[in-house]
C-alpha cells in the first residue's frame, strides 16, 4: 500500500486554483470583488483576448503595504475575517485563496500603494515562484496583473473556449459586479475597445437599466419590499417583457451574484400565470438579508448560498413580485413591431390583369361574384356590377351598421380610448387621446376572467376540500412520506387532506375543491417534490393558479365573437380597473398602441 504523505506547497495551490479559478472570468471576478472590499471608489479592468492573454484590474481602494503584498500571496491570509464567527461574513471574498491560486497557474503581478505612502510596491509571481519585488510607481490603490493564465498547465488551458466566448463570460462577470454596486464606479475595455463605463454613485434603477437593458427603464417597475429585517430591491420587467433564455435575470444576496435554484424557482413562480413556460422574465434582484440567515461558504466560488429559513425567502420573493407587477395596471411592453409598422408602409399592389377593369375604390371588401368570370366579353359586366354595389355601399354606414350612442368628448380621455369598431371578430380598435389602440378581446378577457376568480375567492377556494369517495394510495419513497407527514397540517390549509399509509405509502382522503378531476397520484408526487427541494408545499398554490387561468381560458370571449361598441368599451373600462390587464395569462400583450406621431409617419406626414 502506498503511504500517507504531505502534498507540496505548489501541487496544494494548483490544487485550490482547479476549484477558485476555472477560467479567466473566475480570475477577474476574484480580483473584482477584492477591489470592491478595499473601499474602491473607481474599478478600471483591462483585458486581452478575453483574458487569456492578459487580465488588469486597477482600484483607487486602500492599498497594501510591502509586507501585506507578501501576506496576500500566502494561502489562507486575510483581512476579511476579523476574529472566528464565518457566519458574519460582510465582504464578498473571505477565503483568502483567489492570489497564491491564481499566482500558482499564471503570471501574477500585484503593484500597490496605500494613501498615506510615498510610494508604492511591486511583487510578481510566476507560476508559484517569485520573479521581482521592488518598489513601483503608482498613485494610491492597486494594480494587479495576470498574464498567461495557465501558460505552463497546458492540460488545464486546452479545455478553456475561444476568445470570444472567455469574453463573454468577463463581461458577464463585470456586468453583475456593477450592478450589485451602483456606488462604484467601472470601466472594462477589451482589446483596447471600451466596452462598459458606468460613473459611481448612480440610481439602482438606472444602473440596472444601462446594464441589462435600456428597455427596462420604460417596461420594468421598480421593487422595493420589506419583510422582517429583509429587504428586496431592483427592477422587474413586465411579463411581456421577456426573453427565450433565463440568462437576463441576475439575482444577488447582500451584495453577492448568486446562481441560486431557490430564487430561480421563487422568480418562475411569482411569473407562473403570466409566461408561457419557455418564455423568462427579465430582472435584477437584490436581497438584503442578516449575515447570519444566509450561508455563504457552501462553494469555493461562493457563487450558491443556503439560507436558513428558504420557505421565508421562497414567499418574501413571489409576493414581493406580484405586488409590484400589479403595480403596473393594464401596462405593457409590446410597441408593435418594426416588421408589423413596415407592412403599414408597403402597399400591396397586385399584378394587373390586361382584360381587368381600373377599379379606384377606396373600399377593400371582397366581391367575388363577377371578378371570378372577368375577361373578355364580361369586362363591362363586372364594371356595371361593380359601380352598383359600390353606389350600395356608400349608402351605408362606413362602421357596423347600428345605432351607437354619441361618446363624450371627455371619454377620449381613457387611457384605453373609446372603441370605434371590431376588425376580423378578433381586434377592438380604439380611439385614445393620444394615438390609436387595438386590443385583443380574447387575450384581455383570458386576464379578466382570472383576476375575477381570484378576487371572488380563490384563497377560499384553497381552503374547501373535495372528499374522495374512495381514499387513493399513493406509493412513495420512505423519505418524500416523512416530508408530507411533517406538512399535513399546512396541506391541510391548503385543501389536501392526506395520512401516513405505512412507511412507503400516503392516503389521500381529499383534494382542493377547485382543482376539480385531478390526477391525485401526480398531484401527490409533485408536492413531495416541491417539499424535498424547497421545503414547503408552494407548488400546490401554483398548481391552482394553473388551473385557474385554465378556467379563465375556457371562461372569456373567444377570437371571432362579434362583440357591439358597449360590450367593446366596457372591456376597455374594465381592463383598465384591473391589474396586469396589459398581459394575458400566458405573458403576450393583450394591446398595443399606435401614437400619433406613429401614423404620421406611416402617410408620412413627419
Amino acid at each position: 500500500m502506498p503511504t500517507i504523505r504531505r502534498l507540496p506547497e505548489h501541487l496544494v495551490n494548483r490544487i485550490a486554483a482547479g476549484e477558485v479559478v476555472e477560467r479567466p472570468a473566475s480570475a477577474l471576478k476574484e480580483l473584482v470583488e477584492n477591489a470592491i472590499d478595499a473601499g474602491a471608489n473607481q474599478i478600471t479592468i483591462r483585458i486581452a483576448s478575453g483574458g487569456l492573454d492578459m487580465i488588469e484590474v486597477t482600484d483607487d481602494g486602500c492599498g497594501m503595504s510591502p509586507d501585506e503584498i507578501a501576506l496576500a500571496l500566502e494561502r489562507h491570509a486575510t483581512s476579511k475575517l476579523p476574529d472566528e464567527h464565518i457566519e458574519q461574513v460582510a465582504t464578498l471574498g473571505f477565503r483568502g485563496e483567489a492570489l497564491p491560486s491564481i499566482g500558482s497557474v499564471a503570471r501574477l503581478t500585484i503593484e500597490s500603494r496605500p494613501h498615506d505612502a510615498g510610494e508604492g510596491w511591486k511583487r510578481a509571481v510566476d507560476h508559484g515562484e517569485t520573479v521581482a519585488d521592488g518598489p513601483a510607481a503608482l498613485p494610491p490603490g492597486t494594480r494587479i496583473r495576470v498574464e498567461q493564465l495557465f501558460g505552463k498547465v497546458p492540460a488545464r488551458r486546452k479545455f478553456l473556449r475561444t476568445p470570444r466566448s472567455e469574453y463573454a463570460a468577463c463581461q458577464d462577470v463585470v456586468r453583475r459586479l456593477a450592478m450589485a454596486r451602483p456606488d462604484v464606479g467601472f470601466v472594462l475595455e477589451h482589446d483596447g475597445r471600451r466596452v462598459i463605463a458606468v460613473q459611481p454613485r448612480e440610481e439602482l434603477a438606472a444602473r440596472v437599466a444601462r446594464l441589462v437593458a435600456r428597455e427596462l427603464a420604460e417596461d420594468g417597475v421598480v421593487i422595493e419590499a420589506e419583510r422582517g429585517t429583509s429587504r428586496l430591491t431592483g427592477v422587474a420587467g413586465l411579463p411581456t417583457f421577456n426573453r427565450g433564455v433565463a440568462d437576463h435575470q441576475y439575482l444577488f444576496v447582500n451584495g453577492r451574484p448568486v446562481k441560486d435554484r431557490l430564487l430561480v424557482g421563487a422568480v418562475r413562480g411569482a411569473y407562473a400565470d403570466m409566461l408561457a413556460r419557455d418564455r423568462h422574465a427579465v430582472l435584477a434582484l437584490f436581497l438584503e438579508i442578516p449575515p447570519e440567515e444566509v450561508d455563504v461558504n457552501v462553494h469555493p466560488a461562493k457563487t450558491e448560498v443556503r439560507f436558513r429559513d428558504p420557505a421565508f425567502i421562497r414567499g418574501f420573493l413571489v409576493g414581493a413580485l406580484r405586488h409590484a407587477l400589479e403595480g403596473a395596471g393594464q401596462k405593457s411592453a409590446q410597441p408593435p413591431s418594426a416588421s408589423a409598422m413596415g407592412n403599414w408602409q408597403v402597399e400591396p399592389v397586385a399584378t394587373p390583369s390586361p382584360a381587368a377593369p381600373a377599379l379606384g375604390s377606396l373600399f377593400a371588401r371582397e366581391y367575388s361574384a363577377p371578378r371570378t368570370h372577368v375577361g373578355g366579353a364580361r369586362v363591362s359586366e363586372a364594371g356595371t356590377a361593380w359601380r352598383s354595389y359600390e353606389a350600395e355601399i356608400m349608402a351605408e354606414p362606413s362602421a357596423r351598421a347600428e345605432a351607437v350612442a354619441e361618446e363624450a368628448e371627455e371619454a377620449l380621455q381613457y387611457p384605453l380610448g373609446v372603441a370605434r369598431g371590431q376588425v376580423a371578430g378578433t381586434y377592438i380598435v380604439a380611439e385614445a387621446q393620444d394615438g390609436l389602440v387595438i386590443v385583443d378581446q380574447h387575450a384581455a378577457h383570458e386576464r379578466l376572467v382570472l383576476e375575477r376568480l381570484r378576487a371572488a375567492g380563490a384563497e377560499d377556494a384553497m381552503s374547501r376540500s373535495q372528499a374522495l369517495l374512495l381514499p387513493e394510495v399513493v406509493e412513495l419513497e420512505e423519505t418524500a412520506c416523512d416530508a408530507l407527514e411533517d406538512k399535513i397540517a399546512d396541506l391541510v390549509r391548503f385543501g389536501l387532506a392526506i395520512e401516513r399509509f405505512g412507511p412507503g405509502a400516503m392516503l389521500v382522503r381529499a383534494v382542493p375543491s377547485a382543482l376539480g378531476k385531478s390526477d391525485v397520484q401526480a398531484l401527490v408526487r409533485d408536492v413531495a417534490d416541491d417539499l424535498a427541494k424547497n421545503g414547503d408545499a408552494l407548488l400546490l398554490g401554483e398548481k391552482l393558479d394553473l388551473v385557474l387561468a385554465t378556467m379563465a381560458c375556457h371562461g372569456s370571449v373567444r377570437a371571432g365573437r362579434s362583440l357591439n361598441v358597449a360590450e367593446m368599451n366596457a372591456l376597455l373600462r374594465e381592463m383598465e380597473r384591473t391589474p396586469r390587464s396589459g398581459q394575458c395569462n400566458h405573458g403576450r400583450p393583450t394591446w398595443v398602441k399606435l401614437a400619433h406621431g406613429d401614423i404620421e409617419k406611416l402617410f408620412g406626414r413627419k
